[in-house]
This record gives C-alpha cells, sequence and structure tokens, in this order.
C-alpha cells in the first residue's frame, strides 16, 4: 500500500476515532458504582473492530463511495494523489459510516449489560454514656503541667470528646462539694463548651471525690445506655462532703458503671497555691505533690476499671487515648445492595446514531450513497 494510500486510512480513521474517544469519556464519566453482567458484549466489540478495520483499511470493498484521483498521464505538471481538499471530502464522507461505529459502541456496551449497584448500610450502635468528673479545686492550678493542671486537663479532656462522636457524654465539677456543668448529651458542643468554662473557686474549697463520683454516678443510674462509665480526675485525695470514695464506688458498682480513675501531678514537689494575696491573686510555693493513689486504685478496681497516673501533659494525653481504646463503642451494620440496569442510554445511543446515518445518507449524502 502507498504512502497516499496510509494517509487516507488514516483521515478515514478520525471521525472513529474521535467518536470512540466521545464514548471513552462518555463511559468514564458515568462509570462510578458501575459494574458488567454479560460476557455477549465481546461479541460486539469484535464486529466492532471489523466495521471499524474494513472502513479504514478496504472502503471500496465496504462500500461503494469512494473517492478517486485523476491520472498524472492527465496531466503531467499535476502531482498524483490526494491533496487538502481530498483529505476534507474523505473525513467528510466517513461521517455516516461514524455514526454506525457509534451504534456498534452503544450496542456492544449495552450488550455487557450495565447495571448501577449502590450500597446502603443501616447503622445501630451499642452506645457509651459517659460522664467525666473533674477536680475544680486550688492545688489544680499548680504549674508542673503548662500553665497549669487544669487548663490541660480541659484541653485534653475536649480533645477526648471529639474522639468520641457517637457517645452520650456529661460532665461533672467538684471541690469541697459538686455540681453538674453539663448533662448527659449528645451534643458535643455544649460538653466543649462547658468545659472550656470551667474555673477553680466556683464552690466551697476542698476535695471531695466521693461526693464527685456519687453526683456522676447519680447521673448515669437511669441510663439505658448498654456501657456506662465515668472518667474521675483528680490531683489529691479526698478531705471534703460527707460521702466516702470507696462507698460512691460501690454504688457505681451497684449500677454497671465503670469508673477509671486518673491521679495527675508530678513526682515530689510542684509550684502550687499556697494563699490569696489582697488582690485576689494567689500565692505560690513549693508543695508536696500528695494524691491518693491507694483509694483511686480501689475505686477502679472494685468497678472493674483503671487507675492512671499522669505525671505530665503527654502522658495525660496518652492515657485518655488508652480510655478511648478501651471503651469502644460497638456498631452494628446491615449492608445489602441495590442494581439498577443501566444500558437504556446505551441503547439509545445505538439507535439515534442509526437515524442520524440513515438520514445523512439520504439527504446530505445521497449523491454518493449505495
Amino acid at each position: 500500500m502507498t504512502r497516499a494510500k496510509w494517509m487516507l486510512g488514516l483521515t478515514r480513521a478520525l471521525p472513529h476515532g474521535a467518536v470512540l474517544l466521545a464514548v471513552v469519556a462518555a463511559w468514564l464519566a458515568f462509570r462510578g458504582g458501575m459494574e458488567w453482567n454479560s460476557e455477549w458484549g465481546w461479541l460486539g466489540v469484535g464486529v466492532l473492530a471489523v466495521h471499524t478495520l474494513l472502513r479504514i483499511v478496504r472502503p471500496q470493498r465496504y462500500e461503494s463511495a469512494v473517492l478517486r484521483w485523476s491520472s498524472s498521464e492527465l496531466a503531467p505538471d499535476v502531482k498524483a494523489g490526494p491533496h487538502l481538499a481530498d483529505w476534507r471530502s474523505a473525513m467528510g464522507m466517513e461521517i455516516p459510516a461514524a455514526c454506525r461505529t457509534a451504534a456498534l459502541l452503544g450496542l456492544s456496551v449495552a450488550l455487557f449489560r450495565p447495571q448501577t449497584a449502590s450500597t446502603i448500610e443501616d447503622m445501630t450502635r451499642e452506645g457509651i454514656d459517659m460522664v467525666l468528673a473533674m477536680d475544680l479545686s486550688a492545688s489544680m492550678l499548680s504549674r508542673d503541667f503548662r500553665p497549669n493542671r487544669l487548663e490541660s486537663a480541659k484541653n485534653v479532656a475536649m480533645d477526648f470528646v471529639d474522639s468520641r462522636p457517637f457517645d452520650r457524654i456529661g460532665v461533672i465539677a467538684y471541690e469541697g462539694e459538686a455540681f453538674t456543668q453539663v448533662p448527659i448529651t449528645s451534643d458535643h458542643i455544649v460538653v466543649k463548651n462547658g468545659i472550656s468554662t470551667l474555673e477553680t473557686g466556683q464552690l466551697q474549697g476542698g476535695t471531695a471525690i466521693g461526693t464527685g463520683l456519687a453526683v456522676a454516678v447519680n447521673r448515669l443510674r437511669e441510663s439505658k445506655a448498654s456501657s456506662k462509665v465515668i472518667v474521675l480526675l483528680t490531683d489529691g485525695e479526698n478531705n471534703a462532703g460527707q460521702i466516702e470514695p470507696m462507698d460512691a464506688a460501690q454504688l457505681a458498682k451497684l449500677n454497671n458503671i465503670r469508673v477509671y480513675t486518673i491521679g495527675v501531678g508530678t513526682v515530689g514537689k510542684a509550684k502550687s497555691p499556697v494563699a490569696i494575696l489582697p488582690n485576689g491573686q494567689y500565692k505560690y510555693d513549693w508543695v508536696d505533690v500528695r494524691i491518693d493513689e491507694e483509694v483511686l486504685q480501689g475505686m477502679a478496681s472494685l468497678t472493674e476499671a483503671r487507675y492512671f497516673r499522669a505525671t505530665n501533659a503527654n502522658k495525660l494525653k496518652e492515657i485518655y487515648r488508652e480510655i478511648d481504646t478501651l471503651e469502644k463503642t460497638e456498631f452494628n451494620v446491615l449492608k445489602y445492595q441495590r442494581k439498577s440496569e443501566a444500558s437504556a442510554g446505551w441503547i439509545l445511543m445505538a439507535f439515534v446514531s442509526l437515524m442520524l446515518e440513515f438520514l445523512m445518507r439520504t439527504t446530505l449524502f445521497k449523491s454518493v450513497a449505495e
């Protein structure tokens, strides 16, 4: 085959290539969630390949309407072979055949029986109701954590709330007395706002660990959740209130509530408030850190939970991460698929392409049609 005929074949291929690219682009745009469900499409692909090959290589055998060029013997001064106008004419005459290519492409895709598959999940959770009981005594302003124990504990607690998106959470604050800062709720923005506004000096001074735990237990007592948890944080010893810590822990056990206890404070001495100056500011001095770890361990052990000691902010973060791992929310997920036939559009494309070919061959291309 001469170079001119090869070039002519490539020219004829351009409309078919454009159709193929357009169909591939359409498929890529709408293929999300698409699945093949039949092998018959390969038959259509084979017919399409034969059709395209014959159009490019042997158009005179496949269809009688072809372009012919004058022999150079009739015009010695004109170079034999096709010219630019001939290329344009050859490409234009391929448009009806390109419509047939589009029809074969559409039918091939339809024979593959494409289906859209959407996965639907029906998720139910076995949630956890949780209360964060936080010590607000003046010693929580000690500066062995930056900027102090209370601010560090508040920041870590808010991060912990973010890590529990499916749980209901409440906040209890205690000093010499205890009160409910945030009732148990699924609105975590309210919970975080409640934690952020906690300050020392809101109640009578002291550290009433037993009272704080009892108030937290009372908040969870009527809960219907499959799992109930209290995270109690303190930096000292029980020295106020009418309820002993172990009595409150026994109450938690009777209500199937696990109590994780956290003791915060460095080992040794810490710079802590020791008095209030006339201007209302705290006076700081070095004070021995005293945490009743034996009682905190006993409370956790009685309720089948754990006691943790946080000697710095990073350790406190690790403790909350570990509690997050230990108390995972359980989910029941039911998955099922819904499938829908997606062949109609491709069949419609094939029908429209055949109609266009028929109209062009009986109107614009009538003079050269078969």
